[in-house]
């Protein structure tokens, strides 16, 4: 007889542990335990049967991997933990005495430090592996460096979630490895490209934020401080592998009056052009700044002007690049069916060139931050902006004639009021603040609305800037990561390319049916009969005005009756005939059709038309009695699974055939 064996001891019940247990077992309180999960990265499981699980228990309860809390045991934060708990029972015993002054002492210089250095070695023993988790960390700071303080949100934890977060678009900026950027509901999505891996984050947008109770911010806060040390052994990576200090210098009284990323100066080593290898460049917004030795700052001139120089020669040759053979490959589809083949991302050189050879002014009215980073990311030095934008700014002059182009966000500015030769100007706010008055503009200056800049770097080249001038109706800004799949429509391509065989006929044959009635050309039949009321044409010929009606169907009958009438009531109407026999033309231009398609004489031909919609409708019916044919010969199982998906088509091409239309009417509207 084997042995029996105890109830509990193996199975589900020995794999997996509830939440209660293992606080009693790690001796912490439950929120410790929570902190702890989260920096250790256990989360609950879910057993295959709850109730071997829970030892026939019915209650609904969290389990965990009993291994996983066996490895919490021997986790040097526990004795951190106890140090807080022992800590916090002496604080409550002085406060009891009525020591006051020890129960500062004790919280000032008795708070045991955690730090959470081990935990991120173990969770990510690649550097590969901690940019891949980045995602999250970057959403996360961003949204805390953007939310005011409150006594849930100290400050201290704002003010270190701004640092690390301009820390790390100082590194993107520098290393030109932002790509993309989108302009959504819930904020800006910005992609940017690090050691080969794609890394995306979202950043909300600046408005007033009101901290909700309905939020758990202990457990929000227990992330962020996981994902600051994480983003801060990123940076720290990130900068040394280009050649800068990390971390970069700080000017808290900049940062105050609102430089934001120009309250930062990196300093980077360079050694390898100067003798001296202790020497280092300083670099803040762009401008080389001067060091100790007279002899490096000389060398460093030198070396500033040959990048600049060759950065101009690479903008006058901005055209000649697509032909070089360096340049990317485009992947081309072999067939209309085919699946669309991804085409290679922009290298370092182009995009960091895109704004290169610009100068930018940032109005008040526009978001300055977003703004100056992806301008900077792509090659801009030099960019001005409003004083009450804050400082840092290459130029506070609304009227500095280096401005070459202008961010706006106002209603459009007539050229009347283009600021002439006199210089009109508002008020100066100082010597190198100048401000035009409302409703003024530069002349020779290009003004653009905030979502050029956004377009121009998803599409990889700079766009035609009147599409974006102040009070336009801009195009539609879509997402860069969405390919349209075939059968779906596509904003971005032309009707003509999207449209199935014999749409734009059937269509136009719509639009022709529907505007008879209002087409004063359709309707000569009514005007003969009013013009023998009138007495102007021969009374004779009315009495076989019923048969000649009848008749207008037919194709022949209606050509015989022009020869007919050709040198009578037709002749009167030449030059109707001939205006809108040009208007069918360029309705059948509009809807890519050619020229023969269209009747010659002015109107319509109902006997060519009624033939297509015939050919279309027996090749529809051909086409559906062969799917039934084949639906025939399939399986129950896969006749039902071939109708879900015939059913998903369908319904994908009416919504892509609605799209379609409303666009053919816009456009022929327009």
């Amino acid at each position: 007889m084997g042995k029996i064996k105890k109830k509990g001891t193996s199975g589900q019940a020995r794999n997996y542990i509830t939440r209660t247990q293992a606080v009693r077992k790690l001796q912490i309180s439950l929120p410790d335990f929570r902190r702890l999960c989260i920096f250790k990265g256990i989360y609950p499981r879910e057993p295959r049967n709850n109730k071997k699980a829970s030892k026939t228990s019915s209650q609904a309860t969290t389990f965990y991997y009993t291994k996983d809390i066996q490895y919490l045991l021997h986790e040097p934060l526990l004795a951190k933990f106890r140090e807080q708990k022992a800590l916090s029972k002496k604080i409550a015993r002085s406060l009891g005495r009525n020591e006051v002054n020890d129960a500062v002492r004790l919280e000032k210089y008795g708070t045991p430090k955690i730090t959470l250095d081990h935990i991120i070695r173990e969770r990510y023993p690649t550097f590969v592996d901690a940019i891949r988790d980045l995602d999250d960390a970057l959403s996360l700071l961003f949204l805390f460096a953007n939310l005011p303080s409150t006594s849930t949100v100290p400050s201290k934890v704002i003010a270190r979630c701004q640092r690390l977060c301009h820390e790390f678009e100082h590194y993107l900026i520098t290393s030109n490895s932002l790509r993309k950027s989108f302009l959504s509901i819930k904020g800006i999505y910005y992609q940017a490209t690090i050691q080969g891996q794609d890394v995306m984050w979202l950043v909300p947008y600046r408005f007033v934020q009101k901290a909700t109770q309905d939020v758990d911010y202990r457990i929000m806060g227990t992330f962020v401080d996981f994902y600051s040390t994480l983003l801060g052994f990123v940076n720290f990576r990130l900068y040394t592998s280009i050649g800068l200090v990390y971390p970069p210098k700080f000017n808290a009284e900049s940062d105050e009056r609102g430089a934001e990323l120009g309250a930062f100066t990196l300093e980077g080593r360079v050694g390898d052009g100067l003798e001296n290898g202790d020497s280092l460049k300083t670099i803040a917004n762009g401008h080389s700044q001067t060091t100790n030795s007279v002899e490096v700052q000389r060398q460093l001139e030198q070396v500033v002007q040959l990048e600049e120089s060759e950065q101009d020669q690479e903008n006058d040759n901005q055209a000649g690049k697509e032909e070089n053979d360096d340049a990317l490959d485009k992947f081309e589809t072999a067939a209309p069916e085919a699946d669309t083949l991804a085409q290679p991302d922009l290298d370092s050189n182009q995009t960091a060139s895109l704004f290169a050879s610009f100068t930018f002014y940032i109005s008040r009215e526009a978001p300055r931050h977003p703004i100056e980073f992806l301008l900077r990311a792509f090659g801009c030095r030099r960019i001005g902006w409003d004083p009450v934008l804050g400082e840092g700014a290459y130029t506070n002059d609304e009227i500095d004639g280096r401005i070459t182009h202008q961010v706006v966000d106002r209603p459009s500015l007539p050229e009347s009021t283009s600021l002439g030769e006199s210089g009109e100007q508002g008020q100066n706010v100082d010597n190198n603040s100048r401000t035009l008055r409302p409703g003024m503009r530069v002349p020779g200056r290009t003004y653009i609305q905030p979502q050029w800049v956004w377009d121009c770097i998803n599409a990889g080249r700079l766009l035609r800037p009147d599409l974006y001038a102040p009070g336009a109706t801009l195009p539609p800004h879509l997402s860069p990561w969405v390919q349209a799949a075939p059968g779906q429509y596509d904003p971005r391509a032309s009707l003509a390319e999207q449209e199935l065989d014999g749409e734009a006929q059937q269509a136009l044959e719509e639009s022709r049916n529907d505007g008879k009635e209002d087409d004063p050309s359709s309707s000569d039949v009514e005007s003969s009969e009013e013009g023998s009321v009138d007495g102007r044409m021969d009374i004779a010929g009315s009495d076989n005005e019923e048969d000649e009606v009848d008749e207008v169907p037919a194709e022949e009958d209606f050509a015989g009756f022009e020869d007919e009438e050709a040198g009578g009531v037709g002749s009167g109407n030449e030059h109707e005939d001939e205006r809108s026999q040009h208007q069918k033309e360029l309705e059948a231009e509009a809807a890519g059709l050619p020229f023969s398609s269209t009747p010659v004489s002015g109107k319509p031909s109902t006997g060519t038309i009624g033939t297509e919609a015939k050919k279309r409708a027996l090749k529809k019916q051909k086409e559906e009695e062969e799917l039934e044919r084949r639906k025939m010969m399939m399986s129950r199982k896969k006749r039902k699974l071939f109708e879900k998906m015939q059913y998903s088509n369908s319904k994908r091409d009416a919504e892509a055939e609605k799209l379609r239309s409303k666009r053919r009417r816009l456009e022929r509207a327009s």
